[in-house]
Order: C-alpha cells, then structure tokens, then sequence
C-alpha cells in the first residue's frame, strides 16, 4: 500500500525511504458486519436474531414468584428471556424494554397469575392482551421458525 499511496519518509541516513505497511484486521470484518446489521434494522433485531427475545415484567413484588416461573419455562423451550425484577414502575420497565427493543414484552400481575397466562405486549406498541403461555410460546417459535 506504500507505493499505492506514494508513502515516503525520511530515514535516519537523510533519504527517502518507503514505509513497510502491515494491516490485520482479525475482528475488524465481524465488528463492520455487525455494525451493518445494528443500523439496517435500527436496533429492532428480529426475534431470531434479537439478544432478548422476552422480557418479563410484574407489576408487583407478589407476582415475581411466577413471573421466574414464567422465564424458567421460556428458557426451557430455548427462548432468550429475561426478568425485569428491578423496583420501577410497570410503565417505566415497559418504555425500557421499547427503548432496548425486546420483541416482546410478558406483563404479569394477579390476573395472570391466578390464571397461567400473561399479558403479551409488543415493542410495536401492539397490545394482543392476556393469553395463556403456551399460546405466547407457539407465536414466539413460529416467529422465530418464520424468520420474522
């Protein structure tokens, strides 16, 4: 690449001398790679690809007890699931799972506890509603089987 550049620099003998030129790029091809993927799909990665593909989010200290049942079971079908057991708001846990751009969002409270279901929100800010969640994982696998 010297000599494509026309690269010269003066040497301790006072002449011009042509730089050796040494370029690695071990991880520079995986780092653009996944640069170019980040801003085609803005952050919004599809759900096979997304980093957390569920994330659960109770309403309440109560209601923590199922919603661990509820990842345990995810993680057990081979869902990337995580719970949001920090002590914010409902609102707010929501708004940062839209901001992380998780797929999909399972709110917990006492009428999904009670009975077996959750509460499916979508970062696109749909809101299907409660379902049971054998239903949510049969979305979630085709989903993720579609490619989507």
């Amino acid at each position: 690449m010297s000599d494509r550049f026309d690269l010269t620099y003066i040497g301790e003998d006072g002449q011009q001398h042509k730089p050796y030129m040494v370029h690695r790029a071990l991880m520079g091809s995986m780092e653009r790679f996944f640069g170019i993927l980040i801003e085609h799909y803005g952050g919004a990665f599809p759900v096979w690809l997304s980093p957390i593909q569920a994330m659960a989010i109770p309403i309440a200290d109560r209601h923590l007890d199922y919603a661990r049942e509820v990842v345990n079971k995810l993680k057990t079908e081979g869902l990337r699931a995580k719970l949001d057991d920090r002590s914010e708001r409902m609102n707010a846990k929501i708004r940062d799972a839209q901001n992380q751009k998780i797929p999909y969002m399972l709110v917990i409270g006492d009428k999904e506890m009670e009975s077996g279901q959750v509460a499916l929100r979508l970062r696109s800010e749909e809101n299907p509603g409660a379902m049971p969640l054998n239903d949510f994982l049969t979305i979630a696998k085709k989903d993720i089987a579609d490619k989507v």
